[in-house]
């Protein structure tokens, strides 16, 4: 293997799941990110603080002894509240060790806390070799194809390599890297060619526009072709969100590979509002590269 400092060799592959319908995604794509890096599995469940009903007012409309009643009979709620959080929480990892086992995964450990989803996920970062999260949380508006707040936030704060699952697994044999001749990007490529994970897949190499990215193309297929690929590089026109949407589907791409930042107008894709566009419309995974 080509010993490119970008690679992490050693850490195991975390996943972050909760209760929606990405949750059996998230666990086929951490299993198959595990199963290919040799790296053990660890699933995350975080539960949020019980969001609490705004303050009552009991002054004048309540007796004494109703009042103390009243709370007594709130605090026994958000005990019971707690508990079935816990439970659940704890169900979920259950189904979430047996989904990986099922799928191949043999060093499966679960975890359970408390806190945010984005500032638990950075407080583990020193030993993650990668992230695993779905495109959008239990509490996102799926009617207006929202990015989950806790998502977005984890592509920008988040250090280690994040896979974003899409709705539904399917196996991976076809990889585009989309690909501007920045920096960034280019550590892609050599991440690309260096790292267990794309061994023996189909590599495609987009790039959007006659700019730099054009005239790296041909680096980026020969440090590809010096790793054992045989990379299908490709220029095309126009807008590079709609111009790697439609090669996706075209070429029936199953993992996009982008850089976490960027230059020129592929930089647009990973800060901003495109960002999220590409995304929410994209229905294969997606891995972002640092």
């Amino acid at each position: 293997m080509t010993n490119t400092p970008h690679i992490l060799h050693d850490g195991h592959v975390l996943a972050a799941i909760d209760t929606s319908v990405y949750t059996e995604s998230v666990c086929h794509h951490a299993a198959w990110a595990a199963g290919r890096l040799g790296a053990p599995l660890e699933f995350v469940h975080v539960i949020d603080p019980v969001e609490r009903a705004a303050p009552i007012d009991l002054s004048g409309s309540l007796g004494l002894g109703e009042q103390e009643s009243l709370l007594s009979e709130l605090s026994a709620l958000d005990e019971k509240r707690a508990t079935l959080s816990q439970q659940r929480g704890r169900l979920l990892l259950q189904q979430a060790r047996q989904l990986a086992a099922g799928g191949g995964a043999e060093d499966i450990d679960v975890r359970l806390r408390h806190g945010g989803l984005v500032d638990t996920l950075i407080e583990f970062e020193d030993d993650a070799r990668l992230f695993v999260v779905g495109k959008r949380g239990e509490h996102a508006d799926f009617a207006k194809g929202h990015l989950g707040r806790e998502v977005e936030r984890l592509m920008r704060e988040a250090h280690r390599p994040l896979l974003v699952a899409s709705r539904e697994f399917r196996p991976v044999r076809r990889v585009l890297v989309a690909f501007d001749g920045s920096e960034t990007t280019r550590k892609c490529v050599q991440m690309v060619a260096a790292s267990p994970l794309f061994r023996g897949l189909e590599i495609h190499v987009l790039t959007v526009g006659d700019g730099e990215g054009s005239r790296g193309l041909d680096w980026a297929s020969g440090v590809l072709a010096a790793a054992g690929f045989t990379p299908v590089a490709s220029i095309v026109p126009g807008d590079p969100e709609e111009a790697i949407a439609a090669h996706v589907r075209e070429q029936r791409v199953d993992l996009l590979v982008m850089g976490a930042y960027g230059h020129s107008r592929i930089r647009r894709l990973i800060v901003g509002s495109t960002t999220t566009a590409m995304l929410r419309n994209c229905l294969v995974p997606v891995l972002l590269l640092r």
